[in-house]
């Protein structure tokens, strides 16, 4: 962004787009969804800059800085979904920060998950960083998402091969959150007059075990679905099949902490931010396999 374009920005926000990163993703493609829906200019950013409707599609690639100017021209906000495939991502992404800010972008929302601290592994780094960076800011630190089970997370993909969900969070509770309710949050941090300035834990509306998780799938879906428990060593191995160890490690680290109540919690963020209370996941369940009796969505799920 040039001065002239960035200082226009600033006294005319309508003149300026919001750069929505990972913008066919989970969060990313309701978020763009929802900015347009409200008139906002979107510029949605992908490897593979894949057409959104109401948006303009823009190519962007965390390992690619060539992609970064075109990304950020005219963008004086930015939604950061920390790239998928490293377990050190301030190491691509506060780099890119550092341009976004010299660009003209005044206004942050970091994406990252309740289980991790500001300063801790992962986007806790960049979590940290952020409030140096921007005197506008937020991150989003939503539970664990509903959708792990509904659409093309490994949970899903079980639970439709073979009726399981797999993990080694025991009978651990998780207060699950849907991504719409996540989205919906984003966009109030992005657009409203005053931005958050702290982060936000984003929960549904109830902790639930998995094993509670499974019941309400079977009784939903009229198909048998059941959790089954691995140990800490089985999760990461089974995870390592597919993925990084190091990664794989973390994450089966991360269903130990909820084993031991981690994510047992719930609080008011989405209707504190949106005025309307989070999905619960018997909704989130019906409404993915598109009606409410069994015989209905089994076909789907």
């Amino acid at each position: 962004m040039s001065a002239t374009t960035a200082t226009a920005a600033m006294t005319d926000p309508a003149s300026a787009a919001v750069l929505v990163l990972g913008a066919t993703g989970t969060t990313g493609s309701r978020v763009v969804s929802r900015l347009t829906a409200r008139g906002h200019r979107v510029k949605a950013a992908g490897r593979r800059a894949t057409p959104v409707e109401g948006a303009e599609a823009v190519r962007f690639d965390w390992h690619d800085p060539a992609t970064y100017e075109g990304a950020l021209d005219g963008a004086d906000r930015v939604y950061l979904v920390a790239p998928l495939d490293s377990a050190t991502p301030a190491d691509v992404m506060l780099p890119f920060l550092e341009r976004a800010r010299a660009s003209g972008v005044r206004r942050a929302v970091l994406l990252s998950s309740s289980a991790i601290p500001a300063g801790g592994p992962a986007v806790g780094q960049v979590h940290q960083a952020l409030p140096g960076l921007f005197d506008e800011w937020a991150v989003l630190r939503p539970s664990w998402f509903m959708q792990n089970f509904t659409g093309d997370h490994m949970h899903a993909r079980s639970i439709r091969a073979e009726g399981v969900i797999l993990t080694a969070a025991g009978e651990g509770r998780v207060a699950f959150v849907d991504a719409d309710d996540i989205a919906a949050v984003a966009v109030h941090a992005l657009t409203d007059v005053r931005a958050p300035g702290t982060d936000l834990v984003i929960t549904g509306p109830e902790a639930l075990s998995h094993t509670e998780v499974a019941a309400v799938l079977a009784e939903v879906t009229g198909r048998a679905v059941a959790h089954r428990p691995l140990s800490y060593e089985e999760m990461r191995d089974h995870l390592a099949a597919s993925m990084p160890l190091e990664y794989a490690a973390m994450l089966a680290g991360m269903d130990r902490s909820n084993a031991r109540g981690a994510e047992d919690r719930t609080t008011d963020t989405v209707r504190r931010l949106t005025g309307r209370e989070p999905r619960s996941f018997r909704d989130h369940v019906l409404a993915a396999a598109g009606g409410t009796e069994p015989t209905l969505s089994a076909r789907v799920l």
